[in-house]
């Protein structure tokens, strides 16, 4: 049950990065820094208020997990499978390129997460 919470947490806190920056994609540029302006830009978007709610639940969701499982197992699946599925989202969504050797990195990583997985 506590490796389904997990999944539940890294997918929110992927789909909470994606969602973000979609919706700051539509806020637009901003020239400058301007905290007022931006929070207040941030405020409208219905994208990345769902972003904040998502955050908030994988918080929730992380917390759990981590009160039932060693944080060296929790935290390298947390980041590294959320990497994999906002890289994942971010090529074939949003357009973005990946380098020969970035795509060498996920693979690595894949690798990693196979090895912290597996010996529990």
């Amino acid at each position: 049950m506590v490796y389904l919470i997990l999944a539940i947490a890294i997918i929110l806190n992927a789909c909470a990065n994606i969602l973000i920056k979609i919706g700051m994609n539509r806020i637009g540029v901003f020239e400058s820094f301007n905290a007022f302006h931006l929070i207040l830009a941030m405020f409208k978007s219905v994208h990345v208020l769902i972003g904040i709610l998502s955050f908030a639940f994988a918080l929730i969701s992380y917390s759990y997990v981590l009160n039932k499982i060693n944080l060296s197992i929790a935290y390298p699946l947390m980041t590294s499978i959320g990497f994999i599925i906002v890289v994942s989202f971010s090529i074939f969504f949003l357009s973005e390129k990946l380098v020969p050797l970035q795509i060498l990195g996920l693979f690595l990583i894949l690798t990693g997460v196979w090895l912290v997985a597996s010996f529990r």
